[in-house]
């Protein structure tokens, strides 16, 4: 059955992980696609360039815009959030990342609209209740920002809710690199910042650690390569309209690799993929984020496996060596 003329909408499709899942449904025949976010932004401007979408709606215009329509939409990729880590106004975070949800879920309520959206790993805090999106959990967690906050406010609203859509999943992205982040600046990956140093240094520069159980560049990660991110949001679209979606699968799920790695690995990495040696150089953490830094984030990904999802993840070398060579260095987008 051809599926390519349903209206799917993504929001935050300017964005590092919206454009490019923008690009990969195009690759799969969908054009149909109505992107969402705030146009604006010049440094966004190329995620875009070449994808095709049959309409573009501006963020705060998005729900007259569904008002409008005759038929509801087929299905909603909700993206599109505040994601700066550094923004400590919660208002900001309250605003764009809880309420606009609620009113996305809304509307897939009240049209029966499937909807997969952006949750975070940064909602587990320190981790120190491990990384287990079981439902009970968001109850007791202590997210370390106002981002993490507002994230898990949203995943806690929504398993409360005895309404819903007919299939959801909120996903947990642990930390996701890849092409189309140039715009992120400060927020962009470990890799992109490495692979600008060594251009401009030669060298790369790791926070030291300021924990006696973790040596410097030791500090571990769950890094998920973007076109992972991808092909699970796809997959989980698939079940949804081929009606392949099994009773109890709404709900939370992780989106890591489920292998925690260094720092320094990551950055090892990133010299192979440049045909270089390493060179690394260790500084102090800044004050202002210290006390908010995770040391290890490893997803436990046995329940999107169990929900049938099988395939294989790049590994990281794979991963940032594909992000490197094909994007990075011929700057390249997806």
């Amino acid at each position: 059955m051809d599926h390519s003329s349903k209206k799917i909408v993504v929001t935050g499709a300017a964005g590092f992980i919206g454009s490019c899942l923008v690009g990969f449904l195009n690759e799969k025949g969908f054009n149909n696609l109505i992107v969402v976010d705030e146009f604006e932004r010049q440094d966004k401007y190329p995620n875009l360039q070449g994808k095709q979408f049959t309409e573009k709606v501006d963020r705060d215009q998005f729900f007259q815009w569904l008002d409008k329509q005759s038929q509801p939409v087929d299905f909603i990729f909700h993206i599109g959030a505040r994601t700066d880590t550094t923004e400590f106004d919660y208002s900001v975070h309250e605003r764009l990342n809880v309420e606009y949800s609620k009113k996305v879920w809304n509307y897939c309520v009240q049209h029966q609209v499937p909807l997969v959206y952006a949750s975070s790993a940064a909602t587990y805090g320190a981790g120190e209740l491990g990384y287990n999106d079981d439902h009970e959990v968001p109850y007791k967690l202590k997210p370390l920002n106002p981002y993490g906050v507002s994230k898990n406010e949203f995943d806690k609203w929504a398993l409360q809710q005895p309404a819903q859509p007919p299939c959801w999943a909120g996903l947990k992205f642990f930390n996701v690199y890849g092409p189309n982040e140039y715009h992120k600046a400060r927020m962009a990956s470990v890799i992109w910042h490495s692979f600008n140093q060594i251009g401009k240094d030669g060298v790369v520069k790791l926070f030291k650690s300021h924990r006696p159980d973790f040596k410097d560049g030791q500090q571990l990660r769950d890094f998920v390569y973007v076109k992972d991110v991808l092909k699970v949001c796809y997959w989980l679209m698939g079940q949804a309209i081929n009606n392949n979606w099994k009773p109890g699968a709404n709900g939370l799920y992780n989106l890591g690799t489920g292998k925690a790695r260094s720092f320094e690995d990551l950055v090892k990495a990133t010299f192979a993929g440049l045909d270089k040696a390493s060179n690394i150089q260790y500084i102090d953490m800044p004050e202002d984020i210290r006390d908010k830094y995770q040391y290890f984030t490893e997803a436990n990904m046995s329940k999107l496996i169990n929900a049938g999802y099988s395939e294989h993840f790049y590994s990281l070398e794979q991963g940032v060596d594909d992000y490197v060579r094909n994007y990075l260095a011929p700057r390249k987008y997806y």
